[in-house]
């Protein structure tokens, strides 16, 4: 966060585990990522690991439903910029958005 203030971007923080993503709204920030929904799982959440996802990792619709329903599952922090999103892990991502 403080990388991108730094920067001038002033970030809208949607606080997606009180109000969870849409399926629609998952798939179109894979689009922005450029990545399949098992690049941007968190294997090691419970929830993922509960709900025996890992027999998934192929099959885009169930681990879209599984982030919507557990959205404790989903890498964070996701940096959307326009059409383009990356994972801010490490901070430095963010800043290809500025590009």
């Amino acid at each position: 966060m403080q990388l991108l203030k730094e920067n001038g971007i002033e970030p809208k923080i949607i606080e997606y585990l009180k109000t969870p993503l849409a399926i629609n709204e998952l798939k179109d920030l894979s689009k922005m990522m450029g990545l399949r929904p098992k690049e941007f799982v968190r294997r090691n959440e419970t929830e993922f690991k509960d709900n025996d996802l890992i027999q998934f990792l192929d099959n885009d619709n169930v681990l879209f439903q599984a982030m919507a329903n557990y959205p404790k599952i989903m890498e964070r922090p996701i940096i959307v910029r326009g059409n383009k999103a990356v994972i801010g892990r490490p901070p430095e991502n963010g800043l290809t958005l500025l590009k």
